[in-house]
C-alpha cells in the first residue's frame, strides 16, 4: 500500500508549524516572511481598515501581522494567542473595528493567510491532515466538545481528511527517529497555553508499531501563564491593582476582573472597544489614584499590548540564562522598569509548577509506572527552556535521562510521520 501524502499541523498558542511527509521523506514547510523563509509562523493576526479590501478590512498573519502592527499600532487590531479560547464557552466573538468574528472565522483567516505564504504547500486536498491538539485545553472548565467543533470548522477550509492527535505524541514520534534502541519515554510538551505529557514505549527500529502510547495528562498552564505572573507583579500595581475607588460615600476595592483581563494576552487585545473604554473612564473618575487607571487606558487605547508582552518575553528569556535581568517598558507617558531576579520569577510561578508536577504524576499513575521505569524524558516546546521546568524533571528523573531539541518543530514533524501509518486508530483522539 502506497503511503498517502500527510500534512502535520502544529497549531500553537504562540507559533504554528507545518510538516509534509510522503513515505520516508518528511520536511518542514518553509513560510515566506518579511525577513526570509522560516518554518515557525507566529499565531497572530493584524487587522486594519482599508476601503480597497473585501469587507473594508485588511488582514495579515504571522510575522507579516507583527510588521503591519508595528508600522501603525493606533490604527490596527492585533490578535494573538487566540487558540487559548478555543474551548471557552464564554468566548462568543471578538470585536474588530466593531465587526464580530467567531473563533472559527478567526481561525480560517489565519489559515488562509498562512497558506498564501506557503507556496502551495498547504494545499491539503486529497491528503491526510494530522492536527495536533492539547491533552487538556487552556481555560477555566474547558469544553472539549466545543473546541472540537471549532477546530473542525476551522480546518475544513483546507479540504483534507482531518485526524486529531495529542501534541506530545507528535513530539514522541519525532523523537523516536533519534533512538536506536527500545525505551520508555515521557514526552513533556510546554507551549504557550498548555503543558501536555505522554508516556510511550518506543520499540527498536524496524518494529511495527514503533511507538505504543501508554498514558496522557495535561494542564492548561504554560508560557502565557508565566507571562501573566510577570505582568501581575511588575505592571498591574502601576495600573491600579490593589487600589480603591469612591462610590457615593463608600470606598471600594477596584474589581479584580479588570486586571484578570489585562494580564491575559487573548483578552487584552479585545479590551479596545467602546464599551470597555467608557467603563474604564468612569472608573478613572471615581478612583483614588486616577493616574493609575489613566495608564491602563493609555496602553489599551494605544494598542501597546504587543510591546508590553514583548518586554515581558524579553525579561523571561533573559532569566533563562542569567540570574538577574532588567525589565523595561516605555511608551510616550509611561515607564515601567525594575530589576528582577530569577528567584523572584520562580517564586511567582511556583503555584503553576505545583500543578504541572501534579499532571506529570497523573500521567505516571495512569501508565502504572514508577519514575524509575522512565528511560528518557524528552522536553519540547519553547517553555521547556525555562530553567525551573528543567529542574523539575532533573529532580524527578535525573539529569542523565533528560533530552531536548527541536523545541518548536518536533510536534509538526512527528504528526506528519504519524499520518503515514496504515492504522491511525492508536494515535487519533
Amino acid at each position: 500500500m502506497t503511503a498517502p501524502l500527510t500534512i502535520g499541523f502544529d497549531f500553537g498558542t504562540t507559533n504554528s508549524v507545518v510538516a509534509r511527509a510522503h513515505g520516508d521523506h518528511c520536511d518542514l514547510v518553509e513560510l515566506d516572511g518579511p525577513a526570509g523563509t522560516d518554518p515557525v509562523f507566529r499565531s497572530a493576526l493584524c487587522f486594519w481598515e482599508d476601503a480597497a479590501k473585501p469587507g473594508g478590512l485588511g488582514v495579515a498573519a504571522g510575522p507579516w501581522a507583527i510588521t503591519e502592527y508595528l508600522e501603525f499600532p493606533e490604527g490596527s487590531r492585533f490578535l494573538q494567542s487566540f487558540k487559548s479560547v478555543a474551548a471557552a464557552a464564554s468566548f462568543e466573538h471578538a470585536f474588530v473595528f466593531e465587526r464580530r468574528y467567531r473563533f472559527e472565522q478567526i481561525g480560517k483567516l489565519f489559515l488562509s493567510q498562512m497558506a498564501s505564504h506557503a507556496r502551495g504547500a498547504l494545499d491539503a486536498r486529497g491528503a491526510r491532515l494530522i492536527v495536533g491538539r492539547p491533552v487538556e485545553f487552556a481555560g477555566h472548565r474547558p469544553d472539549e466538545t466545543l473546541a472540537r467543533q471549532r477546530y473542525d470548522a476551522m480546518f475544513e477550509a483546507l479540504g483534507a481528511e482531518i485526524h486529531y492527535v495529542y501534541e506530545p505524541l507528535g513530539a514522541a514520534y519525532s523523537y523516536a527517529a533519534r533512538l536506536d534502541a527500545p525505551a520508555t519515554v515521557l514526552v513533556a510538551d510546554f507551549g504557550g497555553g498548555t503543558s501536555d505529557f505522554s508516556i510511550v514505549h518506543i520499540a527498536a527500529p524496524g518494529t511495527t508499531p514503533r511507538c505504543t502510547p501508554l498514558a496522557h495528562a495535561g494542564v492548561g498552564i504554560a508560557g502565557d501563564r508565566f507571562d501573566q505572573r510577570i505582568v501581575e507583579h511588575l505592571v498591574l500595581p502601576m495600573l491600579g491593582k490593589g487600589g480603591r475607588y469612591r462610590s457615593f460615600d463608600k470606598l471600594l476595592d477596584i474589581p479584580g476582573g479588570w486586571f484578570t483581563d489585562f494580564s491575559d494576552w487573548s483578552r487584552l487585545a479585545l479590551m479596545r472597544n467602546r464599551r470597555t473604554l467608557a467603563d474604564l473612564e468612569k472608573l478613572r473618575r471615581a478612583a483614588l489614584d486616577p493616574a493609575a487607571i489613566s495608564r491602563m487606558i493609555a496602553i489599551i487605547e494605544g494598542e501597546l499590548g504587543y510591546q508590553l508582552y514583548d518586554a515581558v518575553g524579553t525579561l523571561k528569556r533573559a532569566l533563562s540564562s542569567d540570574s538577574h535581568a532588567h525589565f523595561h517598558f516605555e511608551s510616550e507617558n509611561l515607564l515601567i522598569e525594575a530589576d528582577v531576579s530569577r528567584a523572584d520569577f520562580e517564586s511567582w510561578i511556583e503555584p503553576d509548577i505545583v500543578r504541572i508536577e501534579a499532571a506529570v504524576d497523573h500521567a505516571l499513575t495512569i501508565s502504572g509506572l514508577e519514575a524509575a521505569a522512565i528511560d528518557r524524558v524528552f522536553l519540547t516546546g519553547g517553555t521547556s527552556l525555562t530553567p525551573r521546568i528543567r529542574q523539575l524533571f532533573e529532580a524527578r528523573f535525573g539529569e542523565g535521562r533528560i533530552a531536548g531539541g527541536g523545541e518548536l518543530t518536533s510536534i509538526a514533524h512527528g504528526l506528519a510521520l504519524i499520518g503515514q501509518q496504515d492504522d491511525l486508530a492508536a494515535w487519533t483522539v
